[in-house]
């Protein structure tokens, strides 16, 4: 049998959008998948791990990681924290044959398209996702959520708003419905970027 080709699966979408939950299963239900754990300056939510959920940076560790050069890409987010994906954690694994699935915002989508550019391993391993939420299904699933509150969540809706103009620009997208059929939907997304992986 011979081995599936490491892809790098990029999934982007707004908050609330499931694609945190669509990343922690696949790397349940598929041995050969780990999630690229990136880095942020924002405090751990109750029950988050260092280094398991994200790498928590302070502003200052952020700032020399920022001047080394180390992130394929940063971003702040919603004006207040700076998240960023640090190369080492995406090209050391997939040159090693590991694939890789990542949840970023669309700036950092485009920061991966940039760096691909120049990265023939990037270039045709890389796929890249959008999930679409019906606007009230997104504020319904915010509010589910219970962790912000009414004025955070009108500024992630119009987070999502602006983000949904690059949608486009994505390989493939999701229109989300249920889990199960949002994970239906990436395990066939997932076969079309092996197939591409492979040529």
């Amino acid at each position: 049998m011979t081995r599936e080709p490491p892809v790098l699966l990029i999934l982007a979408g707004p908050a609330g959008s499931g694609k945190s939950t669509l990343c922690d299963r696949l790397v349940a239900e598929f041995p050969g998948f780990s999630r690229v754990v990136t880095t942020t300056t924002r405090t751990p939510r109750t029950g988050e791990v260092d280094g398991v959920h994200y790498h928590f940076l302070t502003p200052e560790q952020f700032d020399a990681k920022v001047a080394e050069q180390a992130f394929l890409e940063w971003a702040w987010v919603h004006g207040k924290k700076r998240y960023g994906t640090l190369a080492s954690s995406v090209l050391e694994p997939m040159e090693q044959g590991q694939s890789l699935v990542l949840s970023v915002d669309v700036q950092g989508v485009e920061s991966f398209r940039q760096a691909a550019a120049s990265n023939p391993l990037l270039a045709r391993r890389m796929t890249t996702v959008f999930i679409v939420v019906d606007r009230e299904r997104l504020i319904a699933r915010m509010r589910g959520r219970a962790q912000d509150d009414e004025e955070e969540i009108a500024g992630r809706m119009r987070t999502a708003e602006r983000e949904l103009r690059e949608a486009a620009k994505f390989d493939f997208l999701i229109e989300s419905r249920t889990r199960d059929e949002d994970f239906a939907a990436l395990l066939e997304i997932l076969k079309k970027a092996r197939a591409r992986a492979a040529d």
